[in-house]
């Protein structure tokens, strides 16, 4: 906990949020795909934020939250937008557009309730065992057989790959940060301004590298909705809180069951069949990072 940091009960309805947060987010790849495939990755993108920016300014109007009063507590809210609202999902979008699968990329950012272990004890003061280095081998070996099982080692998929990487460090450094200099704000003003941010980063981007044409039919516009209502205004309104409201890498240990249910979702949407030798190791990584975010201890 940061210095000078008011403690807060939690609300009653957090006892529901991690299996709704599962869910939301889970199915987020799989439609993140569809729409991909009416769209260029930051236009797409662009137009999920500006809609969950509209959607906000409308509650904003009727509830009239508190808003930041400090110019610091605008600048953290400022850098968790970048972080998770610019890089994570930026370049999970190229990544998809990259080729890399929903299964695939839902198991490489799984991997951060690890890194969150290893980094916690800098930032958070959350104590670490040594079980988070079998659980960091198990969780990358576990990747490299459902890589290796996909056979995604052409130049895209590679690059997907990477970008998978990038928008990993950036969800845990989001993570980390959050926890270390949020807030209680009322999370319709924190999400208002994260995804003006958000709107800010990729927009300019969508007009200098894409031709910002979309497809405009019923599919594309319920992977919008889905995204803007399910992932951007109730999945990560219910992270950020979790994280507010208990251990960083206990609550990052949620996504460790995100790529097998991601998986599922993607091949019921799109059909994207995991091969057997994926799915073992899915398991895999999923007993790395069980083993590496269990038994938690705090100083």
């Amino acid at each position: 906990m940061g210095p000078g940091r008011p403690a807060t009960a939690a609300p009653v309805w957090l006892k529901a949020a991690p299996a709704l947060f599962l869910l939301l987010w889970s199915g987020g790849f799989a439609f993140a795909k569809i729409g991909l495939d009416h769209a260029p990755p930051m236009t797409f993108l662009a137009l999920r934020y500006w809609f969950a920016i509209v959607v906000l300014l409308a509650v904003l109007i009727v509830i009239r939250p508190p808003v930041p009063r400090r110019a610091s507590d605008w600048g953290h809210l400022i850098v968790v937008g970048v972080l998770v609202q610019g890089l994570y999902f930026g370049l999970s979008y190229f990544g998809f557009w990259l080729g890399v699968t929903a299964g695939t990329l839902a198991l490489i950012v799984s991997m951060q309730p690890i890194l969150v272990g290893l980094l916690a004890p800098q930032f958070v003061a959350e104590r670490v065992g040594m079980a988070r280095w079998l659980g960091l081998v198990l969780g990358l070996i576990g990747a490299a057989m459902v890589i290796v099982a996909r056979s995604e080692i052409e130049v895209t998929a590679a690059a997907g790959l990477l970008c998978a990487a990038g928008a990993l460090f950036a969800m845990t450094a989001g993570t980390l940060y959050e926890k270390r200099f949020g807030l209680n704000h009322h999370p319709v003003t924190a999400n208002a301004i994260q995804y003006l941010v958000g709107f800010l980063l990729v927009l300019p981007l969508a007009l200098a590298v894409e031709r910002m044409e979309v497809n405009w039919t019923a599919e594309f516009a319920v992977a919008l909705g889905y995204l803007v209502i399910g992932n951007s205004l109730i999945a990560v309104t219910l992270l950020l809180t979790m994280i507010r409201h208990g251990e960083a890498a206990r609550v990052s240990a949620l996504l460790f069951m995100v790529p097998p249910m991601a998986a599922l979702i993607a091949w019921g949407l799109i059909g994207e069949v995991m091969p057997p030798a994926a799915w073992a190791g899915m398991a895999v990584a999923a007993a790395g990072v069980a083993l590496a975010t269990r038994k938690l201890r705090v100083r």
